[in-house]
């Protein structure tokens, strides 16, 4: 056999290329300051909201997002149908899109991750079967081919699948009622163990919104827990030390009642109280959430740390340097090595319209880059204006960091919570 050919020869080049690449091209420079223009990506016709990204060590990223309205060139495609863009040169150029895996009914959620401990395997998880099924796939080659399964079949509708992953400890929680539930395998996925963290009885409605597993094993959940609809919120983290089978919780902050969006056509907790985790190398857990003080007014953006795995947390930091009254929402959070932590979110700073907001740090959040604004005006698009966009789509965007140190981003636009929208992305740094 030529041993050209061989997985790590190409693999090699791949690598090589993408180094070139990023050396070559003016607007994707590994280590110039400054983010690309946003570029639309997945499929251009439908409808895409509330993608999912993941960036490895070796110059993949990937995106997984739900395709609604028609996807192209499969008519008995189910609706929405879960789609996987893949890039091999650090976000430069994708594959077409596809699925990971067929389905006879509608696919919701995406999730994807990738391992941080080897910077390599990738892990997804979404709904389907009605939202009874919660699956998760698993890829060795670089999401050229998936394992499938089931980790969890509900008797009761789940929602918001959150994924968690560190060498073969893979947790993937979820909502289930007035339930938070996790699913826990130790195998790298092959089987799964469930438990809850928090009982019917405490909230009316509790919706988790990010999960990360530090490098001693411990896994974290952020969630916020509703006493009734429409009341006030508490922002928490759960933390389990022995693999998912126990879990402890503690309150970040409290918000006052979500603000209003009926105009927009959105749920009554859309723009509400929302939570996301990270941890780094160096086992440090930070949190970014929205929350606000009067009811029905617009929140802001805070961020804490914890050098304890959990145990305490420093003072919530006002982190946007929007003035008063300005509406915030729709955290994003990654963090790479010892006091790396990249963080993002949405504001209306340029009002009515909305805008992609990021920052970063080197030491754990004790000082910040200026804000960088990563969305950007492409022409074509009536709900995209050189001043922002005229709203979020989906409850949720992402972040990654890759094996240069590059930060990728994808997040949802569009008119308003039920229009048509697109998927955008960027990188840099």
């Amino acid at each position: 056999m030529d041993p050209s050919f061989s997985p790590f020869a190409r693999h090699f080049r791949r690598f090589c290329a993408l180094l070139l690449g990023l050396a070559l091209a003016p607007s994707a420079v590994a280590f110039a300051p400054g983010f690309q223009r946003q570029r639309r990506v997945g499929f251009t016709s439908g409808d895409q909201w509330e993608p999912a990204l993941a960036a490895d060590g070796y110059g993949h990223v990937y995106i997984l997002y739900p395709q609604y309205r028609s996807v192209p060139d499969c008519a008995t495609c189910p609706l929405p149908s879960m789609t996987l863009l893949i890039s091999n040169n650090g976000g430069l150029e994708w594959q077409a899109p596809r699925a990971i895996a067929g389905s006879a009914s509608g696919q919701f959620d995406p999730q994807i991750l990738v391992d941080s401990g080897d910077r390599k395997t990738v892990y997804a998880s979404w709904l389907e079967n009605q939202k009874h099924d919660v699956m998760i796939a698993k890829s060795v080659d670089f999401g050229q081919s998936w394992s499938v399964a089931i980790a969890v079949r509900t008797t009761a509708e789940a929602d918001k699948p959150v994924l968690a992953v560190r060498a073969a400890d893979v947790y993937v929680g979820f909502n289930q009622g007035h339930t938070l539930q996790v699913a826990a395998s130790h195998d790298g996925g092959v089987s799964f163990l469930r438990s809850q963290i928090q009982a019917s009885v405490l909230f009316r409605s509790s919706l988790l919104s990010g999960a990360t597993v530090d490098p001693s094993g411990n896994v974290y959940f952020a969630w916020t827990g509703y006493p009734r609809i429409g009341a006030s919120a508490a922002l928490f983290v759960s933390k389990s030390a022995d693999g998912g089978e126990s879990w402890s919780s503690i309150a970040l902050d409290v918000s006052a009642a979500p603000p209003g969006c009926a105009k927009k056509k959105c749920e009554w907790s859309f723009l509400g109280a929302q939570i996301v985790i990270a941890s780094d190398e160096a086992g440090t857990v930070y949190g970014l959430w929205n929350s606000g003080t009067v009811s029905g007014a617009p929140e802001r953006i805070y961020f804490a740390s914890s050098t304890t795995a959990g145990e305490t947390w420093s003072p919530k930091m006002n982190i946007s340097k929007a003035a008063a009254g300005v509406e915030h929402a729709f955290p994003a959070i990654m963090a790479g090595g010892a006091g790396d932590v990249r963080i993002a979110w949405m504001d209306t700073r340029r009002r009515p319209l909305w805008n992609t907001y990021y920052r970063s740090s080197t030491n754990g959040g004790a000082s910040w880059s200026a804000e960088t604004k990563l969305s950007s005006f492409v022409p074509g698009y009536s709900y995209v204006r050189p001043q922002g966009f005229s709203f979020p789509f989906g409850d949720y965007f992402a972040l990654g960091i890759d094996g240069l140190g590059q930060t990728h981003a994808v997040w949802g636009e569009g008119a308003n919570y039920d229009s048509p929208g697109s998927i955008w992305y960027t990188s840099g740094r």
